[in-house]
């Protein structure tokens, strides 16, 4: 892992978490390697949790459910099959990804409120340049309405994907993570059916006609990490409420 920056928060009621920035495309089973030592570290005690924000060349990976008939252009990318929850994912430039290496045990032990979490990050992220996320049930990732698109071929309104969600769990430590498209090729997903979804596409931010670059959007991240995963018992607490 080379040509990274890196910094170090800490608050209150939650433990030290690293943030690592690689510039460059990250090769994918380098990247994977590193999570799971750093993953193996962090549950025995020998390291601080850790955000790593990456992009990677164009690929394709698929998760435990992944479907062969998904990937409709097997010789487009390369494809690396993953032990990460979900199906087919496209990665590349001009996608944020971040790798969350985070102790679930200590932030309640509780894999659905921690992904629930995960995803009110990526909304209040998304939030800071005007763009309303949304998540819907029976579709994994973020989405967005677009009033201004032909309605899904099932009669629904017209919805793209903006983020998507996958993560693994090892000793209680998440590794894997989201990603969140800035501004890549969007062309480069027709090669899969992204998470096994038909009936939508799509979109970035620069897509939605927002001038975001991937700076902006490392900034938005880092200060919604602080305000939705910065206390984790009360965010699990909150679930009991609900």
């Amino acid at each position: 892992m080379e040509h990274f920056t890196s910094s170090r928060a800490n608050a209150k009621h939650r433990p030290m978490v690293e943030w690592i920035t690689s510039e460059g495309l990250t090769d994918y089973r380098a990247a994977e390697a590193w999570m799971e030592a750093r993953a193996e570290a962090i549950a025995a005690g020998e390291a601080d949790e850790c955000i790593w924000l990456v992009e990677h060349p164009p690929l394709y990976t698929a998760g435990t459910s992944a479907k062969p008939a998904d990937l409709t252009d097997p010789d487009r990318f390369r494809v690396f099959a993953t032990k990460r929850g979900g199906q087919y994912t496209y990665h590349g430039p001009g996608q944020r990804v971040a790798y969350v290496m985070l102790d679930v045990a200590a932030r309640g032990r509780d894999v659905r409120c921690f992904v629930r979490d995960l995803e009110a990050w990526v909304i209040a992220t998304l939030d800071q340049f005007g763009v309303k996320g949304e998540i819907r049930d029976g579709r994994v990732g973020v989405w967005v309405a677009r009033p201004d698109q032909p309605a899904a071929p099932d009669g629904s309104p017209a919805e793209d994907k903006i983020a998507a969600i996958g993560i693994r769990l090892r000793k209680w430590v998440s590794f894997h993570g989201i990603s969140i498209n800035v501004e890549p090729d969007l062309s480069h997903f027709d090669g899969i059916v992204p998470c096994g979804i038909t009936d939508h596409g799509v979109t970035s931010l620069v897509d939605l006609d927002l001038p975001v670059t991937m700076d902006d959007l490392d900034l938005a991240l880092r200060h919604s990490f602080d305000l939705v995963m910065g206390a984790p018992a009360q965010l699990c607490d909150s679930k009991a409420d609900s």
